[in-house]
């Protein structure tokens, strides 16, 4: 099964029309065709930051759990070259 792609103006209405209280998500399936679980996904991504997009979705703790997650990542990369250099060092 393919992921489908819709459009960022597709997706606005998709929220106006559940925000507006008059439908449910699956009404808006049955309508539309996008299944409840990704109607609902959008709804709450958009009330909460005006943003479709999972990046700007993420918590403060999130955020820095990547950044710690990056550097820790570039530390040890950092490590394995001093070992290295140290070996080579060792044996002249």
């Amino acid at each position: 099964m393919s992921k489908r792609y819709y459009e960022e103006n597709f997706k606005k209405q998709l929220v106006n029309i559940y925000n507006q209280g008059n439908h449910t998500y699956r009404e808006l399936h049955e309508q539309y065709g996008v299944s409840p679980s990704t109607i609902r996904q959008w709804v709450v991504r958009y009330n909460n930051t005006e943003s479709f997009n999972a990046k700007d979705n993420l918590t403060e703790q999130e955020k820095e759990l990547i950044e710690l997650r990056k550097r820790n990542k570039q530390l040890e990369m950092e490590n394995d070259i001093l070992k290295q250099a140290a070996l080579l060092l060792g044996k002249k």
